[in-house]
């Protein structure tokens, strides 16, 4: 049965911006204390990149189980995935995306995967999920899919 486990770690970009929390610290607590005013920067810094490590989703396939963040589901509840990158990609989190699906998408990844919901006490149509190896994702998902009957 296929497997894949992706971390949907940060790219540099939100590390970089959230340094810009050091200067401001520092501008804060200058005229009270600089040496307190580092200290506070560097701690803000490094609660922030600490946050941005230890909140990164996982989006995983295991023994018949999708998993997308917090989110589970079977695969025998699921349709066919497919895999969007560059602008098709865009245009699935944007105009073709519709209201009630469940979604786990990362900014700082591009390529998405759709995966539809066959389960008919689901409101949510398809999950559309951020990962950096869509066809690789795609194939894991619609390698270890089972249909619902064969349980």
């Amino acid at each position: 049965m296929p497997e894949y486990r992706e971390k949907l770690w940060a790219s540099p970009a939100p590390f970089l911006a959230t340094a810009l929390l050091m200067p401001a610290s520092i501008l804060v607590f200058a005229p009270i204390s600089m040496l307190w005013g580092i200290i506070i920067a560097v701690v803000l810094y490094g609660a922030a990149v600490l946050t941005l490590l230890l909140t990164a989703p996982v989006v995983s396939v295991e023994d018949g189980v999708f998993t997308a963040g917090r989110a589970r589901i079977g695969t025998e509840l699921i349709g066919e995935a497919v895999p969007f990158e560059a602008a098709e990609a865009t245009l699935e989190r944007g105009r073709r995306l519709d209201a009630r699906a469940w979604l786990l998408i990362r900014g700082w990844i591009g390529p998405v995967v759709r995966v539809p919901i066959e389960d008919p006490e689901d409101p949510a149509p398809y999950w559309l999920v951020s990962t950096r190896h869509p066809t690789t994702l795609a194939a894991a998902i619609n390698g270890s899919r089972r249909p619902a009957s064969s349980n």
